[in-house]
């Protein structure tokens, strides 16, 4: 299977990145399914059903969550009525929405998207790798599911790979959103699964984690907020990760996409 993992899209330049450059790679490289993390794709913060529906348009399969989940009000309600709709699984019982869910890919084939949150610098939630265990168990790799995507949305390096390790083998890919900056250490773990560490965010980078950079800097430089974080309004750029599954739903290939604004560019050589 052919897979794309989309990172965190920020405010209006990450969908309108998204919209431009999606629907052109699904069909380009036959992508099976992809998944986008929209928990800032409301004015930074959150996601309404409106921005929503527009990702599913765009060719998103499945849209992950983190932090911000619930930030846009109405997402307690839509979220019930939005099946591929994936907030951290380990959010306390009774949490409206879903961690996870079968979603039929293009071929037919049956994907379990799981989305989970760190605890480490976050909010104290249940535990990340006891959740992800029952989550992975109840759709086995290569038996209920053809692939597995776990999106972990986390702050710290240590805590992420850590989270990678113990999916290793289970999962076809295990990707860490949250810190919206791209890491160097995309690889295939040794029970074959795809991990890095952060696919970075589909946003403007001429800012400070997508946001504009003007009041991040007053609050790092005089330790005083003086307005609301708002999303840098420069080009976008779409920054995510190709990775190609075997028919044991374990990955094979691997390569960080990186597409507009300030990046340098990069897509797979193998598609």
């Amino acid at each position: 299977m052919r897979l794309l993992f989309l990172g965190d899209v920020v405010g209006r330049p990450g969908r309108l990145v998204v919209q431009q450059h999606l629907p052109r790679l699904r069909e380009a490289w036959a992508l099976d399914l992809v998944v986008v993390n929209g928990e800032n794709a409301a004015g930074g913060f959150g996601i309404t059903e409106a921005i929503y529906e527009e990702f599913l348009e765009a060719g998103a399969d499945a849209v992950t969550l983190g932090n911000h989940s619930f930030d846009q009000r109405e997402a307690l309600v839509f979220i019930e009525r939005a099946p591929r709709l994936i907030r951290p699984a380990n959010y306390p019982p009774g949490t409206p929405g879903r961690g996870a869910a079968l979603i039929e890919a293009r071929s037919g084939a049956q994907v379990l998207v799981v989305n989970m949150m760190g605890r480490v610098f976050m909010d104290p939630l249940d535990d990340p790798f006891a959740s992800i265990d029952r989550e992975l168990d109840a759709a086995p790799l290569g038996q209920v599911a053809d692939a597995a995507i776990v999106d972990f949305h986390a702050e710290t390096t240590s805590e992420k790979q850590a989270f990678g390790h113990w999916c290793d083998g289970r999962a076809s890919l295990v990707v860490g959103t949250h810190t919206h900056v791209p890491t160097a250490d995309h690889r295939i773990l040794p029970g074959g699964t795809a991990y890095m560490t952060d696919v970075g965010m589909c946003g403007c980078y001429d800012g400070v984690i997508g946001m504009d950079k003007e009041e991040p800097l007053r609050r790092f430089t005089r330790k005083i907020g003086s307005a609301r974080f708002e999303p840098a309004a420069g080009e976008g750029t779409l920054s995510g990760l190709a990775v190609e599954t075997d028919a044991s739903g374990r990955a094979v290939k691997l390569a960080p996409v990186r597409l507009g604004g300030a990046l340098e560019p990069a897509v797979p050589a193998f598609w």
